[in-house]
């Protein structure tokens, strides 16, 4: 890890991220300098790391509906106080954003889950093109 990933603000995990029951915490590393790009990067292991992405630029109309137990999980009420951020696939043809499963973050606890949108039909591979 670098020294100006050490200086970041630790992301604690309220939940596990699915299949990784051992990492609680992460840092929000910045990948481009407009904010579009970051990796979400393990403190345990600095080499898992997720690249993610704020969804707004590439959906502007993505607005997931946040069940109670998250809000619970992450202990918070304010929906605006919350940060959904897309894990991206990049691939060789076309990069996909998984809008099903946004990871979830709270701005004031910094306290984090994925949460999978129950009862939504979002796609889990969105192919991203920037919105403007």
């Amino acid at each position: 890890m670098t020294d100006t990933e050490l200086d970041l603000p630790i992301i604690d995990m309220a939940v596990p991220m699915p299949g990784f029951p051992a990492l609680r915490q992460f840092v929000l590393v910045r990948l481009h300098e407009e904010g579009l790009l970051y990796a979400f990067t393990s403190i345990q292991n600095p080499e898992l790391r997720f690249l993610v992405a704020p969804p707004e630029p590439f959906f502007p109309d993505y607005a997931p509906e946040i069940e109670n137990e998250v809000f619970a999980a992450l202990n918070t009420k304010d929906p605006d106080r919350l940060l959904a951020m897309v894990v991206i696939t990049a691939g060789t043809e076309e990069t996909t954003a998984n809008l099903l499963a946004p990871i979830i973050i709270d701005r004031d606890s910094r306290r984090a889950m994925q949460v999978v949108l129950t009862g939504s039909n979002l796609p889990v591979r969105a192919v991203m093109r920037r919105s403007y």
